[in-house]
């Protein structure tokens, strides 16, 4: 009985870190994960406990730090950007109107569902805008004034 609890336990704390994305409540989750094969294997109550400190002490000080260097951004460590990283500065052409509600862009030959960055602004089809951020599946776009100020709105870029 004292493995399903620690199992339980685990998984609401492995749940619990996709919200927060510090890589600090998984290494909690690995403790309890270690203290239910434990549990599983007779342990003691007292020992399951010290098996949980031990692995999320163990996790925490030595395999979190390991993590956080390697996931640095492409960026930071001067690589090759890709995936998101990738998007985000990309130049985009407007292919359906941009503001706050909705929008479609064209990024590296993709579609791209587009919110405008800043609520008050629109974009009308042919503009080339710049991608900002991007959150989900969706590019938060702003003027590109690069590309846009040799231009004309009208034109079909």
């Amino acid at each position: 009985m004292d493995a399903v609890l620690w199992i339980v336990l685990g998984v609401l704390l492995a749940v619990a870190e996709v919200f927060t994305t510090t890589l600090f409540l998984i290494m909690f989750a690995a403790g309890a994960f270690a203290a239910a094969g434990a549990a599983a294997l007779g342990a003691p109550t007292p020992v399951q406990a010290l098996v949980f400190a031990g692995v999320s002490a163990l996790t925490l000080t030595v395999v979190r730090p390991v993590i956080r260097r390697h996931r640095r951004s492409a960026l930071e460590s001067g690589e090759q950007p890709f995936g998101v990283e990738a998007i985000e500065g990309a130049t985009a052409l407007v292919l359906e109107r941009v503001d706050a509600e909705h929008g479609l862009v064209k990024i590296d030959g993709e579609l791209w569902t587009a919110r405008s960055y800043d609520a008050t602004q629109s974009f009308d089809p042919g503009r080339r805008v710049r991608v900002i951020k991007v959150r989900g599946a969706t590019a938060l776009v702003w003027q590109d004034d690069d590309v846009t100020s040799g231009e004309s709105p009208e034109a079909g870029g």
